[in-house]
């Protein structure tokens, strides 16, 4: 039984103060006026300056959260970081967040959780349930990332995707008479795709102070074409899966929130799937690809722009390195 009366009680957003522009990426790679516009269909991606990290950008949008929670970080029974990047290997970047909360000596329990790109919605689905259970009462899930360190300015395709920024949500259980519920999850990893993207040096099959497979081997390396066929083969028959097992279909959603990956992306969703352009949730133009941050971003301005109303059937889905497909469908 996936059936969770679990509620979002909160969102919040960090965006960073360096802005930069399709034109400015332009320059930056040596190409025409105009390639990475047409490309990447971004616009403007934000990369972290001078006293921005992770932790402080988690701390920003949690503090957000919380406020519109009506809680605060003492009211918090777990802390979990979904992100895809990490501050450092050791230890948790929850640790750091906590303790950028001004919470380090609160004896609040945090942890990381990777999925890379899906990160945030493998949290929200996991944790849920130990709301569901009694073990906790209020979780707050924060999705940081900092794809700026990562990326591969000689790899054009996937350099110009890119933008750092974080999201915060909070998470407590809805009352019996709330319609706000999970409803059903789906993740499924064809780990064929698993080289597709990567970032190969750094762990322990290439560490830092060894001899590396590429002068790349810390920067991140995607194979988009790949990724694209792959997932566009996959999707349909995953989305008929969850929206069986949801008991519901795509005109039911006020709003279907993707994992903002790229403009090629965004269309494949929309065409295969066959979302109606007042139901797609497309933040990429003013955020980039912000890896985990992506879902968790679109599901605050959802709520900021005023998008979604409390009971609206909700669509949360996206692709991830591993090749991992991802939805889940909720009752805001």
């Amino acid at each position: 039984m996936q059936y969770r009366k679990v509620k979002i009680l909160g969102t919040g957003k960090y965006m960073p103060k360096m802005a930069m522009t399709d034109e400015e990426v332009d320059r930056r790679l040596g190409v025409k006026p105009g390639w990475a516009a047409k490309a990447g269909g971004v616009g403007t991606r934000y990369y972290v300056s001078e006293g921005e990290t992770a932790s402080s950008m988690g701390a920003a949008a949690a503090r957000m959260a919380l406020e519109a929670a009506g809680l605060d970080f003492n009211d918090i029974d777990c802390l979990v970081c979904t992100s895809g990047t990490k501050e450092q290997p050791l230890p948790s970047t929850a640790s750091f967040i906590q303790q950028a909360l001004g919470a380090q000596d609160s004896g609040v329990p945090v942890f990381d959780m990777d999925a890379t790109c899906l990160s945030f919605l493998v949290g929200l689905d996991t944790m849920s349930y130990m709301i569901a259970a009694g073990r906790y009462r209020y979780i707050l899930l924060v999705a940081s990332e900092v794809a700026s360190a990562g990326l591969d300015w000689t790899h054009k395709e996937s350099a110009l995707l890119f933008g750092d920024g974080a999201a915060a949500v909070v998470i407590g259980p809805a009352e019996p008479d709330e319609a706000s519920a999970i409803i059903h999850t789906s993740l499924h990893t064809y780990s064929r795709g698993a080289r597709y993207s990567e970032i190969p040096g750094g762990g322990t099959r290439f560490p830092p102070q060894r001899p590396q497979p590429s002068e790349r081997s810390f920067t991140f390396q995607m194979d988009g074409t790949a990724i694209y066929k792959m997932a566009s083969r996959l999707l349909p028959d995953f989305m008929d899966e969850l929206l069986t097992g949801a008991n519901t279909s795509m005109k039911d959603f006020q709003l279907v929130i993707p994992h903002q990956g790229s403009a090629m992306a965004m269309r494949l969703l929309r065409r295969k799937l066959g979302i109606a352009e007042q139901q797609f949730m497309n933040i990429t133009p003013h955020h980039g690809n912000t890896i985990a941050a992506s879902i968790p971003m679109g599901l605050h301005e959802a709520i900021v722009q005023q998008r979604i109303q409390r009971g609206d059937r909700l669509l949360l889905m996206g692709t991830a390195a591993g090749l991992t497909l991802g939805g889940m469908v909720l009752d805001y």
